[in-house]
């Protein structure tokens, strides 16, 4: 399962990937940003599919947030099967720049709703607000998790998990769609 995980740059979205990914890199680090893209491979297990638990296999492709790469955003769209969106929520201009990657990202693909998420990724110390967010009414209809991987990081890896899940019932479903269809 390829996940998208774009936004903002500076919002955190390695942070986060490195976090979900269980990949450990020095935490406090200086801040690098990301050159393209850098993807993350790792096991997923008890996914609620269904009436079922299962694995899956996930790549988070942790996006660059720097337009200078908009070049390549295609390449990186390619066979994704969902997009996570990252941005902080305590600077006001990503409110306004996530709607660009929505329609970049979300509407250029034709993603359902529950192939989509929105990550409000609050910066250690910020004091993290989580009050209804002025959103676009196109992402409004996305489910949004705040997250804060000092106060409440395993709340952040559950959704991210119910999500993952949500994806992986989707492809399946569309599978089986498509295999009854050529039988018919």
């Amino acid at each position: 399962m390829k996940i998208l995980l774009i936004g903002p740059s500076e919002c955190g979205k390695t942070v986060l990937a490195n976090f979900l990914s269980d990949t450990t890199e020095t935490i406090g680090a200086d801040y690098s940003p990301t050159q393209g893209v850098r993807i993350l491979e790792f096991e997923s297990h008890n996914l609620s599919n269904g009436n079922k638990n299962s694995a899956c296999e996930v790549e988070l492709w942790d996006c660059a947030g720097d337009f200078k790469f908009e070049s390549c955003w295609p390449a990186l769209m390619k066979d994704s099967n969902g997009v996570v969106i990252v941005f902080n929520p305590d600077v006001p201009s990503h409110l306004k720049e996530i709607e660009t990657w929505h329609s970049t990202f979300i509407s250029s693909q034709g993603l359902q709703d529950t192939q989509c998420l929105l990550i409000a990724h609050h910066k250690p110390g910020s004091g993290a607000d989580t009050s209804r967010l002025p959103l676009a009414p196109q992402l409004n209809k996305f489910p949004l998790i705040h997250s804060n991987l000092e106060e409440e990081p395993e709340d952040v890896r559950r959704e991210f998990h119910k999500y993952l899940g949500n994806v992986m019932r989707m492809l399946s479903e569309n599978q089986e769609r498509e295999e009854m269809s050529i039988i018919t």
